[in-house]
């Protein structure tokens, strides 16, 4: 998440309470996800749909966020 974006800019973002919080959130989900889809991580099809949807949620509020934080 956020590969286009200078590195500096980001940690910068993570002063921010929110941002830091949403950012280690979605890198915790995207892991799991990985995990599940990798058969790593025993997962039914509903939690699995769930962590997928609140990962999604996460990054929007991420983009958002970096949007106002940044300009």
């Amino acid at each position: 998440m956020f590969e286009g974006q200078p590195q500096e800019e980001v940690e910068a973002l993570m002063t921010h309470p929110e941002f830091k919080r949403l950012y280690q959130r979605h890198k915790q989900l995207d892991k799991q996800v990985l995990d599940a889809e990798l058969g790593v991580l025993p997962i039914d099809d509903t939690t699995l749909g769930q962590m997928k949807r609140e990962k999604l949620l996460a990054k929007d509020r991420l983009t958002r966020l970096y949007e106002v934080l940044h300009h």
